[in-house]
């Protein structure tokens, strides 16, 4: 069984279910080989020119549905993303079909070549283009971030605190990414393209500034990270680069790092 969503007109429709495969008397497209792993997901190639991002066995239908919905919302903004084209489900598992993305993520390729200002220009670029749009039909940013601070075992008066600090935050319809980083880009003759929209939302354009600098520059070192050090201050220096080609100061965005920090513990 799968969804089908008719793409021929550029409009998604209301998924569905039925079993299109068997109605044609078509078999079953085959994954074809595995060209990236995540945490929430296995990327396949799937046919010409396009990928089938495989979510794992368990994994939310409706986050996966949001994902889409997330994707087919933006489709019209002139910067470079994968389309989204179906919402299918194979053996229990939901995926989406998107464009293939040729070339290496930028977290390797600035890991490779240690490039810290080149990696934010590239990525100062990119963010620029997207945050020109604005949005309404996905949720505002101070929602997924209550979320988070509910959900965080805090004791009382220190999720008041938070709740109310969020609350003073200004609002907006700019389009926010939610997890924009080295790792969700990716790097082809120069050129850049940004993956993975699980997390786009409404709001002030500093909100996206600040959770991109949350995410490059207070989550852990991986295990497995041989030079932990150097890690580190690679992450900062490529935290200063990027703020630095956005014109954006830590001062603007210290309270959203804050709300930010709060929210990841529920997330």
């Amino acid at each position: 069984m799968e969804y089908y969503i008719d793409i021929l007109a550029g409009i998604p429709v209301d998924a569905v279910e039925f079993d299109i495969n068997q109605m044609l008397g078509v078999p079953e497209m085959e994954c074809g080989k595995i060209i990236g792993t995540g945490n929430t997901a296995v990327v396949y190639e799937w046919g010409e020119g396009r990928a089938l991002k495989l979510f794992h066995r368990g994994y939310p239908e409706e986050a996966v549905e949001k994902e889409f919905s997330n994707a087919r919302a933006i489709c019209h903004m002139d910067f470079a993303k994968p389309q989204a084209y179906e919402l299918i489900y194979r053996e229990g598992r939901a995926g989406i079909i998107y464009d293939r993305v040729e070339g290496q993520s930028l977290l390797d390729w600035v890991m490779k070549t240690q490039d810290v200002h080149g990696c934010g220009v590239y990525m100062a670029g990119l963010h620029k283009k997207m945050l020109k749009y604005t949005i309404q039909n996905v949720p505002n940013y101070k929602e997924f971030l209550e979320r988070g601070i509910k959900k965080a075992a805090y004791v009382l008066s220190r999720q008041e605190e938070m709740m109310e600090r969020l609350d003073k935050l200004p609002d907006g319809n700019t389009f926010c990414h939610g997890d924009f980083h080295p790792g969700n880009i990716f790097l082809l003759d120069g050129k850049t393209t940004v993956i993975d929209f699980m997390n786009v939302c409404h709001g002030c354009f500093l909100y996206d500034v600040a959770r991109t600098v949350y995410l490059m520059e207070y989550t852990p070192v991986p295990a497995e990270m041989e030079s932990k050090k150097e890690f580190l201050q690679l992450k900062k220096s490529l935290v200063t680069s990027y703020l630095t080609q956005m014109g954006v100061s830590r001062e603007s965005i210290q309270d959203y790092l804050s709300v930010i920090a709060a929210a990841r513990a529920g997330e």
